[in-house]
């Protein structure tokens, strides 16, 4: 079993998981089962999702488990616009969770794409 956490993409999407904990930890105490909760799930299931990937056997399962990874990226941005939109997260907080999250996107569908062509 190769060590996940050698994977470039999945130390960024590591430290997006503790950006978006710490950045969620002032959102309203009314939004803890709300969107600080379904962010951080967010967060953690696209490292997740690589580690368990790359944890399985073979490209196919990986690259099935990156596809899942890809999900969350568009999940958790959604998340992040309607917490800006409400004011829990000022614009640069927004702008600087976004380049980091569109960075961690990019190296997933790259990695996903080395991963198909290896596989054909």
């Amino acid at each position: 079993m190769t060590d996940f956490k050698q994977l470039k993409v999945w130390q960024k999407a590591h430290d997006l998981t503790l950006a978006i904990y710490r950045t969620t930890s002032t959102f309203p105490k009314e939004e803890l089962y709300g969107l600080t909760s379904q962010m951080r799930r967010c967060a953690v299931s696209i490292g997740s999702n690589i580690a368990e990937g790359r944890g399985r056997d073979g490209d196919p399962d990986f690259q099935r488990f990156i596809g899942i990874a890809i999900g969350s990226t568009a999940e958790l941005e959604y998340q992040m616009l309607v917490s800006r939109d409400l004011g829990y997260l000022n614009p640069d907080q927004y702008q600087t969770l976004l380049a980091s999250l569109s960075e961690v996107g990019r190296m997933l569908v790259a990695l996903r794409s080395r991963i198909r062509a290896t596989a054909s």
